[in-house]
């Protein structure tokens, strides 16, 4: 169990310590979302290990027929529906193996409260949280890395006392650039979805599997 003054650690880090092209992907990661350091970058990688291996041991247990995996299967969908992560209806236990970091770290407030135009930067939208300027359900939360729920998201506003309330705060960003960064994040998910979708084609191809196999295949359910 643990002395509970000394908490274990809720996150792995790499195996190896020098790893260039993981290294290099990593600063990327921490520029785009205005992390901290690359420890939340391996928060995030750890909540998705975690995830997959869930999601291949149910897999592996729905197909020995055992029915309390349905159960957690249909639980962990719930879960991962529910930080936005997967959509509302229609997702299986193999979508949440094709999820990236990078859907994790989109879920943290400070992406949040930089997406919906409340900062000019993501750098600022840290800034923000962190002195208290954020509310979400009435409260204020100043943890940039806290994962907004669906049911969360839209409650995030500015501190009631905070000065950002006044349009006119020299910081305060604009709606040109609100509907840019709007923008922005459809035209990322957009190539997002058009890159699964190649990789699915290559799959498929690679597996023998065309077009009119998959729809025969539809066809027969």
């Amino acid at each position: 169990m643990g002395d509970p003054k000394f908490s274990r650690r809720s996150y792995d880090t790499p195996s190896h310590p020098w790893q260039g092209e993981r290294i290099k992907a990593e600063v990327v990661l921490v520029n785009q979302y205005g992390l901290k350091n690359k420890t939340e970058v391996w928060k995030a990688q750890s909540v998705l290990r975690n995830f997959r291996k869930q999601s291949r041991e149910l897999q592996a247990r729905l197909r020995s027929g055992d029915a309390q995996a349905k159960i957690e299967a249909d639980a962990l969908l719930n879960k991962c529906s529910k930080i936005g992560v997967l959509p509302v209806e229609g997702a299986t236990l193999n979508d949440i193996l094709t999820l990236s970091e990078e859907n994790i770290l989109s879920r943290r407030l400070q992406t949040l409260v930089f997406e919906k135009g409340m900062a000019s930067t993501v750098g600022q939208a840290r800034q923000m949280i962190v002195h208290g300027h954020i509310f979400m359900n009435g409260h204020r939360v100043t943890i940039p890395g806290y994962i907004v729920t669906r049911y969360e998201e839209s409650s995030i506003m500015y501190d009631p006392a905070s000065p950002f309330n006044d349009e006119m705060h020299p910081m305060r960003i604009s709606a040109e650039q609100a509907a840019a960064n709007i923008e922005l994040k459809a035209s990322k998910e957009a190539e997002e979805a058009a890159k699964k979708a190649a990789e699915a084609r290559a799959d498929a191809e690679e597996a023998g599997i065309t077009a009119d196999d998959a729809a025969n295949q539809e066809g027969d359910h």
